[in-house]
């Protein structure tokens, strides 16, 4: 009986068809698909050169840009007008249709319009500068050493950057300076040693005219660095020798050290992690002896490194006096290893690199995570 059951059942299943191929439908749909994202490009593309004229005429705005976007948004529904106007079929067009034809339309007009407000289609911007004073403040016989890191998207006029120095009883100079590697480098050796407050103006212009300048200046004087402990004479380990150091001496941070008899170099830490002035350090450091005369020189070195610039500018601030110690009998004195610049409360400049700019991480992961979605879509349609 179940065998007569399983030959109906066997009889009664009907055969397989695939369904008849209507090419003339598929032609019609892949002509309509090639139309439609010929006219979204060519729409893209228009607005995009409207969007150039309106970036031209909002120069200086600081809304310029969500200006525009805006205006980028708004002409897309004209992709839908245009299909109606031109008796485009859109039966069947479907989610997935609309949306590579607002993907092709958006990112044709947003490529263009990038392409187009940088070099060499457009210029606006003035060229960058970063300046460094190395030392803001510097002793009497002391040089200061000026650089600046100048940028431009299309490029430098060497010949028309102007330097202008002033001296602090109104004298005013152009001196020589150096320009290479989009680096500007001038030192000033203060030969009479006049003291005061100098100041200095930096102009630079690119090759088609837009003008960037920076003003600052920079002081001699004897108390940019000094000791200022009251015991100098039979101290212990235990006995903190106070040191002064001026914050003009540059706006990033900056190490202040010593040399004991010109010979041993011992850094010295702060004695509040975010007062740049004041620096403590003992004689319990290796280089002092008990029972000896110390003859102390101290120094500080300004440093700074320009972004994506992987070269130390530096200059030493040398204090003009020299400190005579005496040392008692103390088993700790010199007892401790000098401090590494890692041991320092305080962080020292480093070699920086450039900077993100804030949203264009975000695009461009919803960039990737579209055509992700298209590949992901296409793979699957192609092994239907």
């Amino acid at each position: 009986m179940a065998k007569k059951r399983r030959e109906k059942s066997e009889e009664e299943t009907p055969d397989f068809k695939l369904p008849k191929f209507d090419e003339e439908k598929f032609l019609k749909k892949e002509r309509r698909n090639v139309k439609t994202l010929f006219i979204s490009f060519i729409l893209g593309l228009i607005v995009s050169l409207i969007s150039f004229g309106f970036w031209a005429l909002l120069s200086g705005s600081e809304i310029r840009w969500y200006l525009i976007l805006l205006f980028g948004l708004f002409c897309a529904p004209w992709l839908r007008y245009l299909f109606t106007y031109l008796n485009i079929d859109l039966t069947e067009f479907g989610r997935k249709g609309w949306f590579g034809t607002f993907a092709t339309y958006f990112f044709t007009w947003l490529i263009v319009l990038v392409i187009l407000v940088n070099p060499p289609f457009y210029d606006e911007e003035s060229p960058r500068i970063e300046l460094a004073i190395l030392p803001g403040m510097q002793e009497p016989g002391g040089t200061v050493n000026i650089a600046a890191y100048i940028l431009d998207n299309v490029g430098i006029d060497e010949d028309k950057i102007e330097f202008e120095l002033v001296y602090p009883n109104g004298n005013v100079t152009t001196p020589e300076f150096t320009f290479e590697n989009n680096i500007f480098e001038y030192a000033y050796n203060n030969p009479e040693n006049i003291s005061g407050q100098y100041s200095f103006s930096l102009v630079a212009i690119d090759v088609n005219g837009h003008k960037s300048q920076i003003n600052s200046s920079f002081e001699y004087s004897e108390d940019a660095l000094k000791i200022i402990s009251s015991i100098f004479q039979e101290i212990r380990s235990g006995d903190v020798i106070t040191i002064k150091a001026d914050e003009k001496i540059s706006n990033e941070n900056f190490r202040v050290y010593y040399t004991i008899n010109n010979e041993t170099q011992i850094n010295v830490d702060r004695e509040e992690k975010e007062d740049k002035e004041r620096y403590e350090t003992s004689a319990e450091f290796q280089g002092w002896e008990e029972n000896s005369d110390i003859v102390i020189n101290l120094y500080a070195e300004a440093y700074h490194y320009f972004v994506n610039v992987n070269e130390n500018f530096t200059n030493i601030v040398k204090d003009t006096n020299k400190y005579n110690f005496t040392t008692g009998s103390d088993s700790n004195i010199g007892s401790e290893p000098a401090l590494e610049l890692k041991d320092l409360s305080y962080n020292l400049p480093v070699h920086r690199g450039l900077p993100s700019t804030p949203g264009f991480e975000i695009i461009t992961f919803i960039v990737s995570l579209i055509a992700a979605i298209l590949i992901l879509k296409w793979g699957k349609k192609k092994k239907k």
